[in-house]
Order: C-alpha cells, then structure tokens, then sequence
C-alpha cells in the first residue's frame, strides 16, 4: 500500500479531486487504482483568506508498486503496511481476570481480555448509559446528587459526558486500534482520518453501550452499581477482593486486578491508602471554564471561512508559560457546547465541558487551567491533592448560594477584580442556575492571578479570548487525578502483585485514548504475565 502524504486541497474538494491528485503526484493514471481512503486530514487556517485542508491518503494500485515510488520521486509517497492489532500470544488463564472501572481505561482492557477468551468481570460503581442520563437529568432538575452515577461515574467513565475528543499526544500505535473499535462499534468513520477527531457526547453513549454488548457476548460480565471495598492479599500477591452492591458484599478471587477507577474515585483512593497500597501526590490543574459565543471562536479562527459546513464549529488550543512559572492553558475544549455540573459529592461544585457531534449550540467553551504541583497541597499526605480539590468544591458551593448553582464572573470583571452585576453578550450554558461572584473568592490567589494573566497572554494569540463579556464558570478540578498509584516496568503496583494500576485515575493517561491505550496494555501484561 502507497501512502501519500501533505496534499494541499481546497474546502470543497471532492473524491474526483483526491484521485487526480493523487495521480498527479503518483504519476499514473486513475485506472492504475484499486482503492483510495483518507488516513489523516487537517485544517489548515494559516492564511484566513484560502483556508484548506491537508490530507494523507492511503493508495492500493492494480501495477507494481515499488516501480510508481521509484517513479514519482516525490518525498510525500512511501510504501506503509495496513496496520491491525493483534492480541499478543498467551496462555489460558485459570481464573477470571477483574476491571474495576468502566471508562475507557477498563472498557478496552476489558473488551481486549474478553476477545483474548478470558472472561474478565468488570465492576462499575455507577449505573448503565442510560440509567445514568436520567440520573443526571434528576439531579439537574431536582438538585438531588446520586453520588454513584452522575457526570463522573458510570458507563463510559467521565468521557461520556464530555466533547469526546479523541486527539492525543500518544504515540502509541494502539491508538489506532482504539479509534477502529469505536468505529466498529457505532462512531462516525471521520474519527478515524481527521486530525482532530471527536464522537461527541450523543454518539459517545451509544458506542460504550455496544461494547459492553460485545464483551458480554464473548463472555464477559459488566456488573453496574457495585463498587469495590476491599483488597485481600497472601505475601505481596492480590488474592482476592471484597465488592458491594446494593448494600451486599460478596468476595471474588482473583490474581490479577486492573484499577482503572477513574480520577474522581476518591472512596477507592482512601481504601488502597488504608490498605497500603504505594500512593504520591502528582502534579494537576485548577481553574474555571471560560464560555464565548461560538460565532466570535469560529470568526477568530476562520475568518470569512466562519461558518463553512465543512470546517465545522472552531476549536482552539492555547497555553502560555508565565513569568512566576506557572503554566496557563485550555484544555478539555468544547466547540458549540455546553458547561456541565460534574459534581460527585454533596454539596460540592465542579464544572465540565461537553459538546454533541454536531457542535451547534451558541457558547463555544474550555477550561482554563493553571498547573499546580504537589509544593502548593497544604501537606504531604499522599491524598493532600483530593483535599485541595474538596476545599475548593465546597467554598464554591457556598458561595453559588448552594443547590448547585456555580458561580459566574465576566472576564472583563475578572480581569479588573470587580463584582459583576449584569451579563453581556455571553449568557452562561450551565443548567442548574448561576451566581455572580469572583472567581478570587473560591480559587486560591496564586490561580486567580495566574488565570489573569494567562487571559491577557492567550488573547494575543486569540482575538477575542479576552472579551470582557466572556464568562468564566467554576470551579474546574477534575481535570486530572491529583494521585498516582505506583507501578512498576511490568505495570504493577510496586507492592502488591496482580494489583494493575491503570489509565488516567491512576496517573497514567490523560484523555480517553491514552487511558483507552493504557487499558489495552495492562490487558497485554495480564495474558503475557
């Protein structure tokens, strides 16, 4: 297979297009082609007046192929084999192998264990997908929180409430394999070339359900509702495991144990400390989500373009290193999206991002995120980070008046250290009421003035970042897990064997295909141990 890479094509080019490119640049013609696909596309908005896209495409000839590369002569062609995943070699267990967690992490550690034919048992301490929608529009409409099943517990993990951004910074080719099961299970073929790719909140809650499906059929077990409460060990080798479900606890053996329990498990990180587990602080990131008009993001972004069905609504990506050494950055972006309550413990406020496929709401949104690093937790308990978090969540909450109300500063408010009395031309997306109070209230000085100052950096970079009618919404802690579970080369915990310590709750990931990554490599040391 020929692949042909960095081709320059217009907004509405079409497959005629692709193929006389590609012949052009192959020099041969279009029947010399037996198949063509896209592998990789991008954006490319340098000039705002010829914005176009970059793609790669995948070319399988009917002619030798290694005559055409001889004969191009062109550096953007090379000879690339298809690429497949294939489950390493192993032995047969002789036990069942158990995922606590069924985010991304645990759900592709448990589909990779379930096609190998071992049978894994996986636990979830929330409920299904769709239980777990009317448990969060319960909580949005009665202000009443369970605290098992909500934006960050249940199927699908935190990501199935979010954008479903599938960009990463992971080189791993696994990640391939990831992008091709969600698309085998129910996401759009788009995933697979765009450079940027997202499934989308509503497309998201399909797919976690359908490889839950597929594990199940292959022999799996997904138990929702039930969260683990004990881990038993003979030496420095797990044993076994205490779990609870509606109120009844059972023990299941078992010598290999994966955690993927997600960064807000905070219950589970309390256990594994009690239980000796080897646990330290980790570096994370605090702040609030920023929300603009969709419009004024995509006029930043595309100019004139702004608009065009094809380049959909305008993401961005910014982050500045400030002269007091914090970093400042946006993460977790959400084009034409919404601001969500993703809290999990009562009376607590915490923010999230989430976006539909389609990206079409008014308010384009992000977190803003100042780095913090294990010097700035008020103390060395391994778990001082989850309690930096708490103590902001419950300020937050009191001073949004409680019932979940978030508070809420104009950014040119927030730029001058003043009280907001009335909204501008941002109205803020978050369901369940807001407050006007300052983001210095809640935040601890060292993030509020950092924020500032990154707002005022970024806005170079972003015409209109800074606008003072931007709204800021918050608090955001959940960024990342403020904990790392320790493990060694061959992915264990580095006291107790069989205990696999995984994704991004054990500080290992940093997204949904990274974390996805990690679950399919604990799942690979399990089979090849």
């Amino acid at each position: 297979m020929i692949r042909v890479s960095n081709l320059s094509l217009p907004l509405d080019y079409t497959d005629t297009t692709v193929k006389k490119t590609v012949c052009r640049e192959l020099r041969i013609s279009e029947k010399s082609i037996e198949n063509l696909s896209l592998f990789k596309r991008s954006i490319d908005a340098r000039k705002k007046n010829d914005i176009r896209f970059n793609i790669t495409v995948d070319v399988t000839l009917n002619i030798n192929e290694n005559q055409v590369i001889s004969k191009s002569r062109s550096s953007k062609v090379n000879i690339v084999k298809p690429y497949e995943y294939k489950i390493p070699e192993h032995k047969p267990l002789n036990y069942r192998p158990v995922i606590v967690g069924f985010g991304p992490a645990g759900m592709f550690a448990g589909l990779i264990l379930a096609q190998a034919g071992e049978k894994p048992i996986i636990i979830e301490q929330g409920n299904d997908a769709d239980t777990r929608i009317k448990d969060i529009n319960n909580f949005i409409k009665t202000r009443k929180l369970n605290t098992n099943s909500n934006i960050q517990f249940g199927e699908g993990g935190a990501g199935t409430f979010s954008d479903g951004k599938l960009n990463t910074g992971t080189k791993d080719s696994r990640a391939r394999n990831v992008l091709q099961e969600f698309c085998n299970h129910g996401a759009p073929e788009e995933i697979l070339y765009n450079s940027k790719p997202h499934i989308g909140t509503d497309n998201l809650r399909v797919v976690v359900k359908n490889i839950r499906k597929k594990i199940i059929s292959l022999g799996g077990e997904v138990r929702f509702n039930t969260k683990l409460t004990d881990i038993s060990t003979i030496g420095n080798k797990l044993h076994s495991i205490e779990i609870e479900s509606e109120g009844k606890k059972d023990i299941i053996e078992t010598y290999s144990l994966i955690l993927a329990i997600g960064h807000s498990s905070r219950d589970t990180f309390n256990m594994l400390y009690r239980k000796g587990i080897t646990l330290e602080q980790k570096p994370f990131s605090i702040g609030a989500r920023i929300e603009h008009l969709r419009k004024d993001i995509d006029k930043s972004q595309f100019g004139d373009f702004a608009g065009n069905e094809r380049l959909g609504s305008a993401p961005y990506k910014l982050s500045t290193h400030l002269k007091n050494g914090r970093g400042v950055y946006t993460f977790c972006m959400c084009p034409g999206g919404e601001v969500v309550p993703a809290a999990s413990e009562e009376n607590t406020i915490c923010t999230n991002g989430m976006s539909e496929f389609a990206r079409d709401k008014e308010n384009s949104n992000s977190a803003l995120l100042v780095g913090i690093s294990p010097k700035d937790f008020e103390s060395t308990h391994p778990l001082a980070g989850i309690e930096l978090q708490r103590k902001i969540e419950r300020k937050a909450f009191l001073i949004g008046g409680g019932d979940y109300c978030a508070p809420v500063q104009k950014v040119g408010d927030f730029l001058n250290n003043r009280n907001s009395v009335t909204m501008g031309s941002v109205k803020p997306s978050y369901q369940m009421g807001t407050t006007f109070a300052k983001v210095d209230d809640y935040l601890p000085e060292y993030i509020a003035d950092s924020m500032r100052l990154g707002i005022i950096e970024m806005d170079k970079k972003l015409k209109g970042f800074g606008n003072p009618d931007a709204i800021l919404t918050g608090p955001e802690t959940r960024s990342s897990s403020p904990v790392r579970i320790l493990r060694d080369e061959n992915l264990e915990s580095v006291n107790v064997k069989g205990l696999y310590p995984c994704g991004e709750g054990a500080g290992y990931a940093g997204g949904i295909v990274s974390a996805a990554v990690d679950g399919i490599k604990c799942a690979e040391k399990i089979l090849t141990k």
